[in-house]
């Protein structure tokens, strides 16, 4: 491979990734703020950095993976920052889901010292960041989408190029929205099929492959009904996406009525202790409200 990747967090998400881009190949530099999650990368064949600052000496590509708004600006604005080591001609790709306005921002900042800026948020969970079949939407140029291909074919299977700076930002956004929609409808089937008594296997079975389908149902639809909170994302971090639709949708005059009480039914599970499992535990919500739990 002729580009030199890096890669700035290591968390849920970041780690399947990266040991991606490693069998894909690639020379890889890796930094995490939590230094012992490098270690398996390692391991495998990537050189540790001390900072992002020195990541983006090393690469011709960097990528940031981390968890929030502020951290993405710390990790690429801040003091020991990828502005600080990115060469003029280098690309950056933000992975994270972050503000629309806060890529467009750093983008312009970017550019200011010659270095490329795309936005590319994913969805596919951690299983999709494992096998490599993430859906990753890209806010960018055309050419700097191109030079990233590659990189993206090595993490993702679907790889859509949606418009300019912070457009896949906003893409991702309406993904979130979709996604814990669906989730609440998965919940409500569930609880209603165990307060009507049928079969909860064989009702997954009969609607998973009709018109009622999705990616929500079919793979978290058999953990809720294991009672397996184990998370593909957790609550935490869907919040954090929440609160950002929640944002966008304002500054644009949406109504995302759902979603707003969405919000505030995961706000209530967190309260109680619940926000590192999975975002399909929105259905504790649902049996809190009927006194009646899913395979129970």
């Amino acid at each position: 491979m002729s580009e030199w990747i890096g890669f700035i967090g290591l968390g849920m998400m970041g780690r399947g990734m990266a040991h991606n881009l490693l069998r894909a190949g690639f020379v890889l530099t890796v930094w995490n703020r939590t230094a012992s999650r490098m270690d398996d990368l390692v391991a495998a064949g990537a050189t540790a950095a001390a900072s992002p600052a020195e990541v983006a000496d090393c690469s011709d590509i960097t990528i940031t993976c981390v968890s929030d708004t502020p951290d993405v600006v710390a990790v690429t604005l801040g003091a020991d920052g990828v502005i600080h080591g990115a060469r003029p001609g280098a690309l950056v790709i933000d992975m994270s889901t972050i503000s629309p306005q806060a890529a467009r921002e750093m983008a312009a900042a970017l550019a200011v010292r010659g270095v490329a800026y795309l936005d590319a948020p994913m969805s596919g969970g951690s299983e999709g960041a494992a096998k490599g079949t993430l859906s990753i939407m890209v806010g960018g140029a055309v050419a700097d989408v191109e030079r990233a291909l590659p990189v993206f074919q090595a993490m993702g299977k679907a790889i859509t190029h949606v418009g300019d700076h912070g457009a896949g930002q906003t893409v991702k956004l309406v993904n979130q929205i979709l996604v814990v929609g669906t989730m609440l409808a998965v919940s409500e089937a569930l609880v209603f099929a165990q307060a009507s008594g049928v079969d909860l296997e064989k009702t997954l079975a009969a609607v998973t492959p009709g018109a009622a389908g999705s990616w929500m149902l079919a793979n978290r639809g058999p953990q809720v009904i294991a009672r397996d909170w184990r998370p593909g994302f957790t609550i935490d971090l869907q919040q954090k996406d929440l609160r950002l639709v929640l944002e966008a949708a304002d500054q644009v005059g949406a109504p995302v009525l759902s979603t707003a009480s969405i919000f505030q039914m995961y706000r209530s599970l967190q309260a109680v202790g619940l926000g590192t499992e999975g975002n399909h535990a929105l259905v504790k919500a649902i049996e809190r409200m009927s006194g009646i739990e899913v395979g129970g």
